[in-house]
C-alpha cells in the first residue's frame, strides 16, 4: 500500500512539474519562463545572432528560431545534403553570399564557425525574406525546401486569393519545419527577450 501511495504521489508530483515547465509562453525576459524551458529551447551565441540579425534587419528570436531548427545550436551539425554549421549553410550557397559580400578568403570550414555561419545563413533569410515580401511563412518554407518550390505554393495560394499557409506547403518535412520555427520564434521571444534586446 505504502509503494502504491508513494508511485502516486511521485506521478502527481512529476505532472506538477512538467505541467509547470510546458507554461512556455508565461513570461518575458532573461529569467522568463522555467528551468524547463530554457532546456527546451536553448539559447547560444547570442551576441552573435543579435549582432547578425540587426545587421540584416531581423528578429533576432527568428534568427534564434531558425538556428534552433536548423541544428539546436551545435556548430559542428552536418546535414545528409552536405549543409554546415548552426543554420545549416550549404557551402555552395555560402560561396555564392561570399562573391556577393566580398568576402574573398572563404573556404567551406569557414561553415564551422558561429560567427561567419550566421553571418552567412541570416544573410540568406535575409533574402528570402525580401524575395517574398516579408511573408514569414514563404520565407523560412524557402530557406528550408530552397525559393525555386515555394515560388510554385506562393503563385498557386496567391491565385486562390490568399498568402501561403503553412497548411498549403505540400511537403510533410517543410510543414513539419515551418511550424517548428514559427513556434520556437514565439518562445525565444518570451523566454529570451531581455537577452535577445527584443524591444518590449
Amino acid at each position: 500500500m505504502r509503494r502504491v501511495l508513494f508511485a502516486a504521489l511521485l506521478l502527481t508530483l512529476v505532472a506538477g512539474v512538467v505541467g509547470a515547465g510546458l507554461l512556455v509562453l508565461g513570461g518575458r525576459g532573461a529569467d522568463a519562463g522555467s528551468w524547463y524551458d530554457r532546456a527546451v529551447y536553448p539559447l547560444q551565441y547570442e551576441e552573435t545572432v543579435r549582432a547578425s540579425a540587426e545587421r540584416n534587419d531581423l528578429d533576432p528570436a527568428l534568427v534564434a528560431a531558425v538556428i534552433y531548427a536548423e541544428s539546436r545550436f551545435d556548430p559542428g551539425a552536418r546535414s545528409q545534403h552536405g549543409a554546415v554549421g548552426l543554420m545549416q549553410v550549404l557551402p555552395e550557397t555560402a560561396q555564392q553570399i561570399a562573391g556577393e559580400t566580398g568576402g574573398v578568403d572563404f573556404v567551406p570550414e569557414d561553415l564551422t564557425d558561429p560567427e561567419v555561419n550566421v553571418r552567412y545563413g541570416t544573410y540568406y533569410l535575409r533574402q528570402v525574406l525580401d524575395q517574398f515580401d516579408g511573408d514569414l511563412v514563404a520565407a523560412v518554407a524557402a530557406y528550408n525546401a530552397g525559393a525555386g518550390a515555394v515560388q510554385a505554393w506562393v503563385d498557386e495560394a496567391h491565385a486562390a486569393g490568399h498568402q501561403l499557409r503553412v497548411r498549403d506547403i505540400p511537403f510533410d518535412e517543410t510543414r513539419a519545419y515551418v511550424r517548428s520555427v514559427i513556434e520556437a520564434r514565439a518562445a525565444y521571444r518570451h523566454i529570451y527577450g531581455d537577452r535577445l534586446q527584443l524591444p518590449s
